[in-house]
């Protein structure tokens, strides 16, 4: 029961972490794009590359905590879903140009963002 409740209160974090950074982006950046997804997506694949990396080769965190990080922090603060879906509604609407950027340009710095998380984790 005690993972569960690590696993909760980091996604009850998580969830609104992603709600606030979405908003705030849509409000400075523009809402024509999700940027906020976007921002997110690239963001959360650093954060768990980096965190991944420091709990299990460096600093060998209670596995406790890397449930609360990991699995509830990170995990309800990431968007896949909403960033496929995102990608699919503006391609569907002859959004070609923006969907196609959304949906690689997420990919592709999202796979730069984790390795540099790796990086940076084993580097300290």
């Amino acid at each position: 029961m005690e993972k569960f409740l690590f696993i909760s209160v980091g996604a009850i974090l998580g969830a609104n972490a992603r709600y606030w950074l979405a908003d705030w982006a849509a409000q400075k950046i523009g809402a024509n794009l999700p940027y906020g997804t976007f921002i997110i997506n690239v963001s959360g694949s650093l954060l768990l590359g980096f965190f991944l990396t420091l709990a299990t080769e460096r600093l060998l965190i209670d596995p406790r905590w890397r449930l609360l990080i990991s699995v509830g922090f990170l995990g309800s603060y990431t968007t896949f879903s909403t960033f496929t879906y995102e990608s699919f509604t503006l391609i569907s609407k002859g959004q070609w140009l923006p969907g196609l950027i959304n949906l690689f340009g997420s990919v592709i710095l999202s796979l730069g963002a984790v390795g540099l998380g790796i990086i940076l984790g084993k580097s300290l």
